[in-house]
């Protein structure tokens, strides 16, 4: 094992925080007893909502309401994760795409049921909540939502799956409309952020940038019993800081030569710790350059993992799932990550599938406070699927055709490169097609400082081919370009319908000084959901107020702007 191997280890620079703090704005919701009617005036079905609320005991504040439908909202999960269960059990008379859509909605319902847990939980203990907190039950509640809708498209789009399971359509359809009203009562208490931290420019370069020249400063002080397994396998001594201190669990190497500690990706996934936190460190997955045909699953109890390559195009993770040969579009990824705290450095992932196969994801990311840095996703139909929960993207490489950056996350995508590749003929390429089901989720994508621009293929196709800006998968999808050089690729529209006037009132497309001769916004489209923004309302949409990165993104050392340039 050569001290080559391990450069890449050397240029982390990790600045550990907690996410929590003292100083951090309480919530407070109003004490105040309401009627029903009154508390559900913001629910996306208010109706519904009041004939769930309780009709004896008098009028509750909205605390009370939120409370008392998180409970039903818990039971009903739990039943539904049960009645899946049942499904599977009989699998031995299903086909193997109705196994596979069931064993998305066990996963999704199974995630629900924590999810709902930690909610209920925290809000029955107190009334006054954190702004960090309130912005993390408000992400659990927005991906509950997200999930059931998840799973409802991932049977009904496999004819198979419906045909076993369309009994389980009334328990998710009412799901669904209880973990709605529970979204809505929650975001009526406590919903309103607090934007914290300094604007400015976000944290300085911890990471090495070998291409560009630039280099981060590097104030290494691991543990004592990290500190030696470093050195000695870096050949380097550490930087020492008395003001910075770097806390790692564990470092391994993986190599197929058999020279590390792992020879797959997978293996070393596996022997990561279960259930840690931040503040005991990251634990540390180097992967050698060289091709990786496997697929990789960061499931929910692995937290706080750093993943880190050789670089875009050496360090390589490929599969070829796909809609097509019977995947389901949730489970072709190549790449799997529900792990919070996920980070990802210098890799590049793909689904070599090809346009030909329809829906065939590189990455699916539904991992809370993840982050991808100087990584490459390559695909054609349904590239980078930002499921749900809070993330982050800086200095990536996306590659796709049709709706090839899609989901329902709060995410924000910082100096990253947008390339429309040359779809089917007779297809457009749509860049974006944001999830939002209910306007009481947090989510949305927010496209900040990229370059939006042609792949080679598109390119030497002389502009032939039809590319938007975004297209409206669901009813109140949410989608920002702001400060991005947008290219001569776009159609002057800017934006496509996805299906005659759907949602083209209810959506929330923005613009904001962006650059580039496919930007101007003269002849875009005129829908009522469609806006250029001005100074104020595009700093909503910025990494320390969409996604509240001061207080996390310092910690996995990762370069970002915090407000607008």
């Amino acid at each position: 094992m050569t001290s080559t191997h391990f450069a890449s280890l050397y240029t982390i620079s990790l600045i550990f925080i907690l996410f929590f703090s003292t100083s951090l704005a309480d919530i407070v919701p109003s004490t105040t007893p309401l009627p029903p009617e009154n508390a559900c005036n913001t629910s996306l079905d208010p109706k519904y909502c009041k004939s769930v609320l309780p009709t004896t005991g008098g009028r509750q504040n909205i605390y009370g309401y939120c409370r008392s439908s998180l409970g039903q909202s818990l039971w009903s999960a739990k039943k539904f994760a049960a009645l899946i269960d049942q499904y599977l059990k009989g699998s031995a008379t299903l086909t193997k795409s109705a196994i596979q859509a069931l064993e998305d909605c066990q996963l999704l319902a199974g995630l629900n049921v924590d999810f709902l847990q930690s909610t209920s939980g925290t809000i029955n203990m107190t009334q006054t909540l954190q702004n960090m907190q309130t912005d993390y039950l408000h992400s659990l509640l927005s991906a509950v939502v997200t999930n059931q809708q998840t799973c409802l498209e991932g049977l009904q789009a496999t004819a198979s799956a419906w045909n076993v399971g369309n009994g389980l359509y009334t328990p998710l359809s009412d799901g669904s409309k209880l973990y709605g009203v529970s979204l809505g009562l929650f975001n009526r208490g406590w919903g309103q952020k607090v934007n914290m931290g300094k604007w400015g420019r976000g944290r300085k370069l911890l990471f090495s940038d070998t291409e560009s020249g630039r280099h981060g400063r590097l104030p290494l002080s691991l543990s004592s019993q990290h500190s030696e397994v470093f050195e000695k396998a870096s050949g380097r001594k550490l930087l020492q800081s008395s003001s910075d201190t770097v806390v790692v669990r564990g470092i391994v190497v993986v190599n197929p030569n058999g020279s590390g500690n792992f020879t797959t990706i997978s293996g070393a996934v596996a022997a990561a710790p279960n259930k840690t936190v931040i503040t005991d460190g990251y634990f540390i997955i180097y992967v050698v350059s060289g091709v990786y045909e496997e697929y990789v699953n960061i499931d929910k109890n692995k937290q706080n993992i750093m993943m880190i390559g050789d670089g875009i195009n050496q360090t390589i993770i490929t599969g070829n799932r796909n809609v097509a040969d019977g995947s389901t579009t949730f489970n072709s990824a190549t790449f799997i990550v529900v792990g919070q705290g996920f980070v990802g450095v210098n890799i590049t992932i793909r689904n070599t599938a090809g346009a030909i196969k329809n829906q065939a994801v590189a990455l699916r990311n539904g991992a809370d406070l993840s982050t991808f840095y100087r990584c490459s996703f390559e695909a054609y139909q349904d590239t980078l699927y930002t499921h749900s929960m809070r993330q982050f993207y800086r200095d990536c490489d996306i590659y796709g055709t049709v709706d090839f950056i899609f989901g329902n996350a709060a995410v924000v995508l910082q100096n990253c490169n947008l390339y429309a590749r040359l779809p089917l003929q007779g297809q457009f390429n749509a860049l974006t097609a944001q999830g939002r089901t209910d306007p009481n989720q947090n989510t949305g994508t927010s496209i900040h400082n990229c370059s939006i621009k042609a792949a080679p293929d598109l390119a030497s196709n002389n502009g032939s081919t039809q590319t938007y800006l975004g297209r409206p998968w669901k009813e109140y999808s949410r989608t920002v370009y702001m400060q991005s050089f947008i290219d001569s690729l776009i159609d002057p529209a800017g934006w496509r319908a996805w299906s005659g006037n759907f949602a083209l009132s209810t959506l929330n497309y923005s613009e904001y000084n962006n650059r580039g001769p496919g930007s101007s916004t003269a002849n875009r489209v005129n829908w009522p959901g469609y806006s250029v923004i001005d100074s104020t309302n595009a700093t909503k949409f910025t990494v320390t107020s969409f996604i509240l990165g001061n207080n996390w993104l310092p910690a996995t050392g990762v370069p970002y702007i915090g407000g607008l340039l």
